[in-house]
């Protein structure tokens, strides 16, 4: 593996004196120099294809015990500058001080010979300045489910971090994982996330609760120049740009979230990218049964802060955060005010474009807001599957509409004999909606399954393919990210990758709901 490294994070910006992974609290610097800590029996468990591609890595580079090594964190490579990055937040809408990575490690950016520059983490790594009472280890559950679901979001056309391998590490991690006292040894596990920036809004939010404003502007330049270089113009058009250029990512990644039914669960601040990018895979899930007010995190299940159906207001909350962290940067407000703003209107017709898509339309006129809103009505009051009925919908005959396309949809026979008649009517009215269109059926269906996945990586099936982990099985973790691939394809043969979630895994321990825990 020869990586071309151009490590300009730790090279234009300050770093920590101190050096080692003790606890402290870390001034005027944006990172801290740390190794990772060597684990006992670095093993192969998953690599992703395409990302192995990205960086240029060969595949026998890949079955190279040497790639264990390195990417379960037992060898540096020359060129890798191994740090950890400083930054804040606002956890559950308090603010949280200083957090950081406190588990994860940056090994430094490579340069791929297409010109790209891709950020190398270790999540999972050891202790860093940040772990607090922590280990800064990982648990496999938790990777497996980060490392699947990186890659599945990003053949579902979601922005996203990615992922390049998941190392087993033959050591165990203490962890309670449900809170309650009773810690268990798990097996441990890196993960190699891959990004071509790992910059969060708490990266900011620090250095301003801090007041260190001139660390603040050479950061938020640093990102504009490395991230954002086709920004131009002096310096105040440009961060102008930039944070409209934020909130435009934000509002199209939060869109893709509704449009595929995917619930983060942990929103904080700390947790969003600076480029719009999915982040931070933890108490995550897809909607099953539909309903809005779902979260999967136990943390937030009195509050529901980061339900469903509240993240797009959640992202705009944390993206007023960062504007409030900006505001020394600015002569006046009104350019983060209209970052703001425009981050409205491009949730707005994001999302409005994607919901027409998804019902097959060719645009929502003001009827049609009723109609899509009433669809969602009844896939809530009925325990609709939200992923299976799209893709019903879609063989739906409009000439002819009938229900027998979106039974599979259901949970529950009783539901679906007592709502029919209701499902009945939505159905005339959609039906002579979407033909008003004139779009000839095959196109129709071919766009709406271009939408609407097939597939999603339900928690049931991430905890089968952990189940079997744990008892030293990757093949099913190796055969769901090869099914993840083509989410969108009918897939012969695979049709229980599909299926609805059982209900054994109504209430199972990560098959509905789960915890910080990793």
């Amino acid at each position: 593996m020869n990586f071309a490294f151009d490590n300009r994070f730790v090279n234009e910006l300050p770093g920590d004196p101190d050096i080692g992974p003790q606890r402290r609290q870390v001034h005027g610097a944006c990172w801290s120099a740390v190794a990772p800590t060597p684990v006992a029996t670095p093993r192969l468990l998953a690599s992703s294809p395409e990302v192995a591609h990205l960086l240029d890595i060969a595949p026998e580079d890949i079955a190279s015990p040497d790639f264990a090594e390195v990417f379960g964190g037992n060898r540096l490579l020359p060129g890798m500058q191994s740090y950890a990055a400083c930054y804040g937040g606002y956890q559950f809408g308090n603010w949280a001080g200083q957090l950081g990575d406190g588990r994860a490690i940056n090994l430094g950016e490579v340069i791929n010979g297409a010109g790209q520059r891709w950020e190398l983490q270790l999540k999972g790594a050891g202790p860093t300045p940040y772990a607090r009472r922590a280990d800064g280890r990982a648990v496999l559950r938790s990777s497996i489910r980060e490392f699947l679901c990186s890659e599945a979001m990003h053949h579902l056309g979601v922005p996203t971090t990615r992922a390049l391998s998941l190392v087993g590490t033959g050591e165990s991690v203490l962890r309670d994982m449900f809170y309650d006292g009773n810690p268990r040894h798990e097996p441990g596990a890196v993960v190699c996330r891959v990004a071509p920036s790992f910059i969060r809004f708490g990266n900011f939010e620090i250095l301003a609760s801090r007041n260190d404003e001139a660390l603040l502007a050479r950061l938020a330049d640093f990102t504009i120049a490395r991230d954002f270089p086709e920004i131009e113009g002096d310096t105040e058009a440009k961060r102008s740009r930039w944070f409209i250029e934020v909130c435009e990512r934000s509002a199209r990644m939060v869109a893709h979230w509704m449009r595929v039914g995917f619930v983060h669960g942990v929103m904080n601040t700390d947790n969003m990218s600076i480029l719009g990018l999915t982040i931070d895979y933890g108490p995550y899930g897809w909607i099953d049964n539909y309903d809005p007010e779902w979260t999967p995190n136990t943390t937030d299940a009195g509050g529901r802060r980061y339900r469903f159906g509240h993240q797009p207001q959640i992202v705009h909350w944390n993206l007023t955060r960062l504007a409030e962290a900006l505001v020394p940067l600015f002569p006046s407000r009104d350019a983060l005010l209209a970052g703001l703003e425009r981050y409205a209107e491009a949730y707005s017709s994001e999302y409005g474009a994607m919901l027409a898509a998804k019902f097959g339309l060719a645009g929502l006129t003001d009827g049609d807001d009723d109609l899509v809103a009433e669809a969602f009505a009844l896939m809530q009051e009925a325990e609709v599957d939200m992923t299976a009925f799209f893709r019903g919908l879609a063989e739906v005959d409009l000439t002819a509409p009938a229900i027998a396309p979106l039974c599979p949809a259901f949970y529950r026979a009783d539901l679906l004999e007592r709502h029919a008649p209701a499902l009945d009517s939505w159905l005339a009215r959609y039906a002579a909606c979407a033909a008003r269109d004139g779009m000839a059926s095959t196109a129709r269906r071919e766009g709406m399954n271009a939408v609407n996945p097939r597939f999603v990586l339900r928690n049931y099936l991430a905890q089968q393919a952990i189940d079997r982990a744990e008892q030293g099985d990757a093949s099913e973790v190796n055969e769901l990210l090869d099914v993840m691939r083509r989410p969108y394809a009918e897939q012969p043969g695979r049709e229980r990758f599909a299926a609805l979630r059982p209900d054994w895994a109504r209430h199972k321990a990560g098959c509905s709901m789960l915890s910080c825990s990793s």
